[in-house]
């Protein structure tokens, strides 16, 4: 352990925005009355609890980038690029907090997320060229967030995670409660349904100077030195795991060595492997959820 104490504490800085202990709203998970809207043997849990959660995250906000609305609203209205781990732990928090704390912290964590969505404002121009006024919370936006998003955790678990329990048909109707949560109309509830609701996003979805800046932090973000390796290898892996439609609108091409196609997909599993080493079998959200359980005698 002691050659993954460094690693271990990187992450957990990265993660977690604290190196030593766990964060209170995480041990907060183990409060509540009732088992929340999933259990241990739950699509959710399955996917949200592996490690391809982390190229899933990488995933989700290259495809959202590609709506110039969800572009502007994060743009204009957030500290990314001063504080990206400030904005990664923030989603961390929400998307944990849905999956396992109790009913009542679920609505409290997306109703806080909705409020300071409702600040979040402005113009932009679409991808016909007419511009258009924003909220965050507006139906539209709030669509292809949680769409991205499905779509991101979905692949990726695919991709290098286990099984799911019920199969991605599972994932995506389980996780329909996040987006109902988040003011989603009738989320999809399908795999099927999941790709027919993105494919129908196409036409308003486009690339440009807003997006390359985008793609170029998430290509090179101001990550502590000794996770970089891991990263660029996860980020060219999420690349190739790309559809051609959404690369060409990225600016992003398969990672090729002449010819020959890289083996991404290896080299991501691999490291992967190293950050579940570091950080252990069984997350602390999922922990604290778990004693709930118990005390609640639902486990």
């Amino acid at each position: 352990m002691g050659l993954m104490a460094p690693l271990q504490e990187r992450l957990r800085t990265t993660f977690a925005g604290q190196a030593e202990g766990i964060p209170a709203w995480e041990l907060a998970l183990a409060d509540g009355e009732d088992g929340g809207h999933f259990r241990p043997d739950s699509a959710v849990w399955a996917v949200h609890g592996s490690m391809a959660t982390i190229p899933a995250g990488v995933r989700a906000l290259l495809t959202q980038a590609l709506h110039p609305g969800a572009l502007a609203g994060v743009v204009e209205h957030s500290d990314y690029r001063r504080d990206p781990l400030g904005r990664l732990t923030g989603a961390i928090r929400w998307i944990f907090t849905v999956t396992y704390g109790d009913t009542a912290a679920a609505q409290r964590a997306s109703a806080h997320v909705r409020r300071l969505h409702e600040s979040v404002r402005g113009t932009y121009t679409g991808a016909d060229g007419v511009r258009r006024a924003y909220c965050a919370n507006d139906p539209d936006l709030t669509e292809w967030v949680h769409l991205a998003f499905t779509d991101a955790f979905l692949r990726s678990h695919q991709r290098w995670g286990g099984p799911i329990p019920g199969g991605p048909d599972a994932y995506v109707r389980e996780w329909a409660v996040a987006g109902r949560l988040m003011g989603v109309v009738d989320p999809p509830r399908s795999e099927a349904a999941l790709e027919d609701r993105m494919r129908a996003f196409g036409p308003r979805l486009a690339g440009g100077p807003r997006v390359d800046d985008v793609v170029g932090f998430l290509r090179r973000p101001p990550l502590d030195p000794l996770l970089l390796p891991g990263y660029r290898a996860l980020f060219a892996a999420v690349v190739d795991s790309l559809p051609e439609e959404r690369l060409a609108l990225l600016g992003l091409r398969r990672p090729r060595l002449g010819p020959v196609p890289l083996p991404t997909r290896g080299a991501a599993g691999l490291t992967l492997a190293v950050v579940g080493r570091a950080l252990g079998e069984t997350g602390p959200s999922e922990a604290a959820a778990r004693r709930r359980l118990r005390r609640l005698g639902l486990l």
